[in-house]
């Protein structure tokens, strides 16, 4: 049965796993796009996601939760003040993967992940 295999291991257990997305999103919250490989940055895209949408409840709550996982004050700052404001009306999507090609010394696959920049549009 397939059951529970929704995750992508990338070869890791899971604290190395989880050690991986927490450097990433930092990575990516505090310079805004990062190069990394397509794998990595696919299974980045929902941790980040569900980071970003929890700052956009700005309560003490959501700022502890999320203080577990990126560990600098700055970041977590501008995510809060910055960032969710950025996205206070986008009910997700908040990141963009663009495939760049192969890396020459080993032959992966390298995308870039960035937060999204231009404001949603309402019709």
């Amino acid at each position: 049965m397939k059951h529970g295999d929704k995750l992508k291991k990338l070869s890791r257990n899971r604290s190395h796993r989880r050690a991986l997305f927490i450097n990433l999103s930092t990575a990516l919250l505090k310079y805004e796009n990062i190069v990394t490989t397509l794998q990595k940055a696919k299974a980045l895209r929902p941790y980040v996601e569900k980071i970003i949408t929890k700052s956009k409840n700005n309560t003490i709550h959501s700022k502890r939760l999320i203080a577990e996982d990126i560990k600098d004050r700055a970041i977590v700052t501008k995510l809060f003040n910055d960032i969710a404001q950025r996205y206070k009306n986008r009910n997700g999507g908040y990141t963009r993967i663009y495939k760049l090609g192969y890396r020459k010394s080993d032959g992966a696959e390298t995308a870039m992940i960035e937060l999204v920049e231009e404001a949603l549009e309402k019709k």
